[in-house]
């Protein structure tokens, strides 16, 4: 075997990446208050740690208590001697007794920092795309550009992968793939479709008449019946490091059985797990479970939410098509999950208190893809692609508002026309939140690059609804209901307050500050119109709005990174993480008027 490291894997590269990634972890580290820098001078700060050791660096805070970091400017002091301070994993030896992180806890964060180096160093590669480039790629190849969770650290740390799984299946790879197909006894495996997608109807859409025909000959060659048996794909990896070893006994006693490769092409999106066709975009996005820890959790497929996921579909589907103003108005795209297969582990599942990765180890969901939903002259884009700023510093939401013609102001109040007003009509009218973060937010564009409506993603871990007695909420299908979480109606808004205003607009805020000349006040001012704009259209809805307040003083300070270092860290547990929760934080969106 011989050995090899890839190009983009240069002292360059790191040293860009790893300053860059150095300004995150102190700037959310800050904004956690698991570090509290003094303010020593306008705009400079410094941080005081154990032995004498000091960092110190400019920053300008924003709304929510964020803390924009200037990578350049971070300075590094030991023994009074100051040097530029570039090395994240040199600052979490300094600091690491200062942040309260055990020894073990520390030692898997050096990991999950590594890899997620190494990914940020291969999207610096030469070859990285300029903003303009960008703009013309298609929303499933923008996807392998993507430089992750804006708001987690070790957001690409993807603990199971090998450096090789990495360059085959990481986003940021553009590697496309097929995906092998398995057969699993119907003493295993749960098929679920809406109405209109019975099993047959589904294999016959995603497989061809020769690739089907190939696959119930291998079950017939082995003396099986091929009705009898459920196929769906798999993950390659999660065939080789999980299905194979666990599942052996099925395997063995042909309950599971490889039928071979499926006949297209797909590639990764930035949530590792989903893959869309390269081949034929009128298939399914299909959603794979993937045993690795990746931001906060395993990124499997939970069976009770995966078996309930059509069920969930048909009924915001629903929603939506017999609500006016969502259907006709804000035309919302709801990217159903229209299709799903579970399979139980037959030992582990019924094992009280087994960690939940260990209830998330087989099955698939389908999901409709977002060029089946487009007029012909819209694209769509992930809300996270407005983040991205290109290798010569050009953000790539400057290039869409050229494109546009309009002035930054104007194409601003779009984006927020089009993403708010369903998001707040879902909460208010029927007590339902999606969690609209970067990568779960699509925004639908015209052929002139501005923002005109919605598209959401990812049902099936992200809707939850009011536990308050709502008559909307009266009829929830009992499959939909058993599975459903129910929220305090406050905590609810902190799906959009958190998800969307924190998680994405409080990055956005300063970005458009620097790139579109747009200062931070008058932004949230903006979202602020848009919310009570909303109100002012609906009155007959105003005890909803008291129910579901937007504009309070302050909101609760969710903390992803706090999770980690110091919460759940990397011990297994039966149910998922929750973000943590450390104090309040001043809501720009609130009026003391």
């Amino acid at each position: 075997m011989s050995l090899s490291v890839p190009a983009e894997l240069n002292a360059e590269n790191w040293r860009r990446a790893d300053r860059e990634l150095l300004a995150k972890t102190l700037a959310e580290l800050s904004y956690e208050l698991l570090l509290q820098p003094v303010e020593v001078d306008s705009g400079l700060y410094r941080l005081e740690l154990p032995g004498q050791i000091s960092y110190t660096f400019a920053a300008r805070r924003g709304a929510f208590g964020h803390w924009t970091v200037n990578a350049d400017s971070i300075a590094r002091t030991e023994g009074g001697e100051q040097h530029p301070a570039h090395d994240t994993l040199q600052f979490l030896r300094d600091a690491h007794s200062t942040l309260g992180i055990s020894g073990d806890t520390a030692g898997h964060l050096v990991r999950e920092l590594t890899a997620t180096l190494a990914a940020d160093a291969k999207l610096l590669s030469s070859e990285a795309a300029s903003a303009g480039d960008l703009a013309d790629l298609s929303y499933v190849e923008l996807e392998g550009h993507q430089a992750g969770h804006p708001w987690i650290v070790p957001n690409k740390g993807r603990m199971g992968f090998s450096a090789s799984d990495v360059a085959r299946y990481a986003p940021e790879s553009r590697q496309s793939l097929r995906l092998p197909w398995i057969a699993v006894h119907q003493d295993l495996a749960q098929y679920r479709g809406v109405a209109a997608l019975p099993n047959e109807r589904l294999i016959n859409h995603e497989l061809d008449d020769e690739t089907r025909a190939h696959f119930a000959q291998q079950l017939k060659e082995r003396g099986l019946d091929p009705s009898d048996y459920v196929w769906m794909p798999v993950h390659p990896w999660q065939w080789d490091e999980v299905v194979l070893p666990m599942f052996t006994p099925d395997i063995t006693n042909q309950r599971i059985v490889p039928l071979g490769d499926g006949p297209d092409s797909y590639r990764p999106q930035q949530s590792i797990r989903t893959f869309a066709n390269l081949d034929d975009a009128k298939r399914h996005y299909v959603k794979l479970p993937l045993s690795i820890l990746n931001t906060l959790v395993w990124r499997g497929l939970p069976t009770e939410r995966t078996v309930a996921a059509p069920a969930l579909t048909s009924w915001v589907l629903d929603l939506a098509d017999n609500d006016s103003f969502l259907r006709d108005r804000a035309r919302v795209v709801l990217l159903g999950e229209v299709a799903s297969v579970t399979v139980k582990h037959p030992v582990l599942e019924e094992i009280d208190q087994v960690p939940y990765q260990y209830r998330e180890l087989l099955g698939a969901i389908w999901r409709e893809p977002i060029s089946s939903k487009l007029d012909e002259d819209e694209r769509a884009r992930t809300l996270a692609s407005l983040l991205h700023v290109d290798r010569a510093g050009r953000a790539f939401v400057s290039e869409l508002v050229q494109r546009s013609g309009l002035d930054a102001e104007t194409w601003l109040r779009n984006l927020f026309g089009a993403l708010l007003p369903p998001l707040l009509h879902f909460l208010y009218q029927y007590g339902l939140v999606f969690s609209p973060h970067g990568e779960n937010t699509i925004v639908v564009f015209d052929d002139t690059d501005i923002p005109t409506r919605l598209a959401v993603k990812d049902f099936v871990d992200d809707v939850n609804v009011a536990s308050a007695p709502l008559p909307e909420l009266e009829d929830l299908p009992h499959e939909v209901s058993d599975v459903l979480l129910r929220e305090d109606p406050q905590f609810l808004c902190q799906f959009i307050q958190s998800g969307l205003f924190v998680g994405h607009f409080r990055y956005l805020s300063p970005l458009v500050e620097d790139h579109l000349s747009i200062p931070q006040e008058r932004f949230w001012s903006m979202v602020r119109d848009e919310v009570v704009a909303y109100q002012t259209d609906n009155p007959d809805l105003e005890q909803r709005f008291k129910m579901f307040d937007l504009l309070t003083p302050e909101i609760d300070r969710l903390c992803l990174n706090r999770n980690r270092l110091l919460l759940d860290a990397y011990r297994d547990r039966p149910e998922r993480p929750h973000a943590a929760v450390h104090g309040t934080i001043p809501n720009p969106l609130h009026r003391g008027d």
